[in-house]
Parts: C-alpha cells; structure tokens; sequence
C-alpha cells in the first residue's frame, strides 16, 4: 500500500471512530496515532483498517482496549517531585496572597487520568489553606477524555503501591485505610469534581487560577496544540497560573503566556488589552499587521454596538461572536464562546433556532421568524428574528442570528385596532346601556322588597341565638362540675400513687409490676439504683423487650403461670449483672395480682434481690 493510500485509510477509520464513539483523534499527532492503532491491530490480528473497522463492530468492548493503546494513561502522586516542591513553597502562597480573602479558588487538572494529579493539588492547597479553609474556598475540576480512567479517578482508591510517593504524614491525614487500599477523605474528594472533557472540541472551564495539564499538549499537532492553548488562555483568570509537563514548551505562544520559571514549565498568562479581545482568543487567532487590528477593532466596535441584537456562528455551529445587546438579552456569556449552540439555551430560548438553521444551511436562504416574545429588563418586548447565512464563494463560512426589536411598531398596530373596534362599537354600547339602565331600575326596586324580607328572617335569627346561649350558658356550668368532679378525683389517684411509691420504696426491693401484657406499669427507685434504667425509659414498655443485666427470656415461663393464675407464687434464682457491670445471683420472686371473672390475674408483681441479702 502506497503512503497516500495507507494516509487514506487511516484518515477513514479516524472518522469512523469519531462517528461510532466520539473521539475525534484527528488533532493527535499522526505518526503516534499510527502506530499506537497499529500496535493494537496486530495484537488482535488484524491486517488493515478496513478489516480493524468490521472487527470493531462485531466486537465493540475492543473500543476500550483502542482508546486505552492511544490515550496513554500515565500519571502518580507527586510526580517529578521537584516541581510540586516548587508549586507548594512558591506558587500557591503566591497565588493565595492574590487573590481577595475568602474568595473561591478554582483549579483545573487537564488530561487527569485515573486521579492522582488532581488528588495531589487537593492535598497541596488542604496543606497551605487547611482543611476547613480548603473545603470552603477551593474546587478542583478535573477531565480527561477517558471515561475508563475517570471511573477510577472518582472512586478515590488506590493500592499502597501507588501511593509509595505520598509522604506518610500526608498518607495519614489525607488517606483512609479500606481493607487492601487507601481511599481519599470523603470530607475533601467533595471538592474534586471530575467530568469528561475533549480539550479540542469542548469548551474550556472558565475563571481558573491554576490550570495543570502535564504531558498531554505533546500527543497534540502543532496546529491542535494552539487551538488547546487559546482555549486555556481564555480559561485563566488574568492572575492565573498554567503548569505543563518536562516535555511542553510555549516559545511560540509569548502572546498568550509568560514564564515564571521555564525548568519547571510554569508559566502566567499575559493580559489581553480588552474584554473582547479575551473573548476572541477561543474562535480565532493573533492579527496579520496593525492596519488589520484597527480594522478589525473598528469592526468588532460597530458590531458590539449595533441596537439589534446579533449573535454569528461558525460552519459547525458553535457561537463565535455575540455584541453586547445579544449577551444582555441572551445571556451569553463568555464560557459560551467556542460551545455548539445545541449546548446552549439560545438554541431554543426564546425561540427554537434548531431546526430553521438547518433550512439555512441546506437552502443557503434567509429565515425570518416573527413575533417572538422573550422578557428583557422585566419587560415583555416582541422581536423579529432573522436568521442568514454567511457565504464566501458560494461556501457557507457560517450562520447570524438577528434579533429586531419590534415591539413598539407591534404596541402601535395593536392600539390602532383596538381603536376601531372601540369606535364601531361605542354605538352600540350606548344603546344598549340605556336598556339596561331600565331593567337595572326595576332589579333595585325588586332587591329592597327582598332586603325587607331578609331583615325579618334576622330578627327571627338573632331570637335563636339568644335562646341558644342560654343553652351554652348552662352547658358550661355543668361542665365545670364535672370538672371540679375530676380534679378532686385526680388528686386522691396522686394520693394513692404516692402512698403506693412509698410503700413500694419501704419494701427495701427492686420492684416493678407489670400488667397482662406483659407491660411495665411500676418500676420503683431500688429497680433504677440496681438496673440502671429509671422508670421514664422502662414504663409502658413490654418486659421481655428490655435490655438490662437480669436474663428476662429465662423469666417467660414463670411470668406466664403466674398471668394465668395457676401458681400463687414463683421464685427463680438466676444469675444477673448489675448496673456497675457486677455480676451476682439474683432472686426474683413473682406475685400474681387479683383476678378477673374469667380466671385469669390482672398482672404480676415482680421483686428482684441479690440472693442471700
């Protein structure tokens, strides 16, 4: 197979697999990619792409192990020490002392693999803020394109082996011991967010003040490695820092970031003169010449200006350029740059835009869309939406979406024919209200008739209401009797109830009765002092389901004859624990108490004491 060729076929069984997975490895470098899929096919026994192709769909798992020989997944702890030394004793005291007191510090580990690089920053900012200050003010944000990788990264597990660089003190604050492996603190892993993210095709993370991607930008071409760059320009707060691996450089991108110290690849990003400009970087690149930048100043002024609101994507879809009516009223942010507008709520908010940029593209036609209502500023306003292509050449270079704020010629038309219908029908309404001055002349006259009448129903009325407070009135006294009936009742029952807890507390015992269920009606003060339950946890409880030092399952026979009236009494030694955890021979004596019509006692006395005392 001639190079051209064998070019071909790869550049086919790359496209295959974005289709069938969505990886898009076309910004890799080729020669790697090559070889690494080649690898693969031999170990499957495969002689070309198009062979490799069929066996992917007959046997679809092989996407793991393929995506698995491309994305090399090497990573650990506190890998190439000196450069966390570095990042701990410099950077992070440095990037602290920048930033305003208590507020929020986001962290992005990129291309993080199964973890250990993002746990390594969470354990290097928990040593620098603490732990309390680290769980308030710090999230780590962590993505790699392999979900295989992530699904371990999330668990937070890992053999000893791996964490031999961990230093032991930070093993023993950070790590908790599971059987064969060391899992990550609950309470911190909180603060590490992982997700998939492709740093070709998605949007970047914004507001970062520390983005580490290390040995990741080398699988990438040049061209891919710009694309990525600008992406991480835009991510990075303007004081933020951006940490690369021993093999990354950034001598052609000057304009986009600033050493720190190029042996440990740390570098800070340069501050771009405007806000536009910083939104820019994602979408396109530097200027050819200063007349093209004034230019293009002037242009992207008038644009960001324009009363309507405009919006202009790119053949694929993705959000480019918004002016500042548009980010207003749409809510566009600058994340939203570089994001396919299915991604995003102006895609179908205020109005779905889907399906006619479709009919744009296919047709190379313009689409209006009219009276589209949306609030702006707590506003109802209307709008007219357009939609057109951008074409070059007769190729579509991409689309705009205009918004044409016609709300008060719509106000005008609305008053306009609302004013002629009040006019054709103002005749008619006087006509009409004369008639029914008439009959509303006679609806008074008929409703005083009916006042009159209902005046003496309340009379009538209000003679049963006296009548039925006199009723009350006497319902009342006797409810007071009754009353003063039950109180001097619920006094001699607390007489009786003292007498009865004084002579139980003379008795000398620990005593509880229980009633024919088994319930504990009494237990008195001795039952507390040698059980260690006082009576307001045992009361209304049922005996054998107590938890105390007497054995009470051996009780259940006894308990049962003397309910039953078919013993007298029952005495049983057993051997108990007291509550101060002693151990003793305890003599409980069972006494039934009177009996019903039908035979059986109303419950049982029951008195525990140390055998021999």
């Amino acid at each position: 197979m001639t190079e051209a060729a064998a070019d071909t076929a790869l550049d086919s069984f790359l496209e295959f697999v974005n289709q069938a997975r969505g990886f898009d490895f076309t910004g890799y470098k080729r020669s790697s990619v090559q070889r690494r899929v080649t690898k693969r096919m031999n170990e499957v026994g495969v002689d070309s792409y198009e062979n490799y192709i069929d066996f992917l769909e007959l046997h679809p798992e092989e996407f793991g192990s393929l995506f698995n020989a491309i994305l090399i997944n090497v990573t650990g702890f506190f890998r190439d020490q000196p450069t966390w030394d570095y990042l701990t004793s410099e950077t992070v005291p440095a990037l602290v002392k920048g930033l305003p007191p208590g507020s929020p510090i986001r962290i992005w580990s990129a291309g993080c693999s199964s973890g250990e690089e993002a746990y390594t920053l969470a354990m290097v900012m928990a040593r620098a803020l603490g732990d309390r200050e680290f769980q308030e003010r710090v999230k780590i944000y962590a993505t790699d394109i392999d979900e295989e990788a992530l699904d371990v990264a999330r668990h937070g597990s890992y053999a000893p082996r791996q964490l031999e660089a961990v230093p032991h003190e930070a093993l023993e604050r950070f790590f908790e011991r599971t059987d064969q492996r060391y899992a990550f603190r609950k309470d911190l892993r909180r603060c590490v967010i992982f997700g998939r993210n492709d740093l070709v095709q998605d949007a970047p993370i914004s507001r970062i003040d520390l983005l580490v991607c290390r040995n990741t930008l080398m699988y990438f071409t040049a061209e891919t490695q710009t694309q990525v760059l600008r992406r991480f320009h835009f991510a990075l707060n303007d004081s933020g820092y951006l940490l690369l691996g021993r093999s990354e450089m950034l001598i052609t991108h000057s304009e986009l970031f600033t050493p720190v110290d190029l042996r440990r690849r740390l570098f800070r990003k340069m501050i771009r003169a405007t806000q536009r400009q910083r939104e820019r970087v994602v979408a396109s690149g530097a200027g050819d010449g200063a007349s093209l930048v004034i230019t293009n100043n002037l242009r992207e002024a008038a644009f960001a200006g324009a009363p309507a609101a405009q919006v202009v994507l790119d053949a694929h879809g993705a959000v480019v350029m918004a002016n500042d009516n548009a980010r207003r009223m749409l809510s566009v942010a600058p994340d939203d740059f570089g994001r396919p507008i299915q991604d995003l709520e102006l895609s179908y908010r205020p109005v779905e835009l889907r399906s006619h940029l479709d009919v744009v593209l296919s047709e190379l036609r313009s689409v209006d869309i009219r009276s589209v209502t949306w609030r702006v500023d707590a506003k109802e306003r209307m709008f007219d939406v357009r939609i057109s292509p951008l074409l070059s050449d007769s190729l579509v270079m991409g689309t705009t979406i205009t918004y044409n704020d016609v709300t008060d010629a719509h106000q005008v038309r609305e008053e306009l024919t609302a004013a002629r219908r009040a006019l054709e029908t103002a005749s008619e309404e006087l006509q009409s209200t004369v008639e029914e001055l008439e009959t509303t002349n006679e609806e008074l006259q008929s409703t005083n008739e009916e006042l009159e009448t209902t005046n003496e129903e309340l009379q009538s009325t209000n003679e049963e209401l006296e009548t039925m407070n006199e009723e009350l009135h006497s319902a009342n006294e006797e409810l007071e009797t009754m009353n003063e009936e039950l109180r001097h009742r619920t006094l001699e029952l607390n007489d009786m109830n003292s007498f009865l807890e004084t002579i139980l507390s003379i008795i000398g015992l620990a005593v509880a009765v229980l009633d024919r269920q088994q319930q504990v009606q009494i237990w008195n003060g001795q039952a507390h002092e040698l059980w260690g339950l006082a009576s307001a946890e045992v009361e209304g409880q049922n005996l054998f389901a107590l938890d105390f030092g007497l054995p009470v399952e051996s009780l259940r026979p006894q308990v049962r004859a003397a309910l039953s009236g078919a013993s007298p009494r029952e005495e049983v030694l057993l051997e108990a624990t007291n509550r101060r955890g002693r151990a003793f021979s305890c003599r409980v004596t069972l006494l039934p108490l009177g009996s019903d019509n039908d035979g059986l006692t109303s419950g049982l006395i029951m008195m525990m004491e140390a055998a021999g005392a």
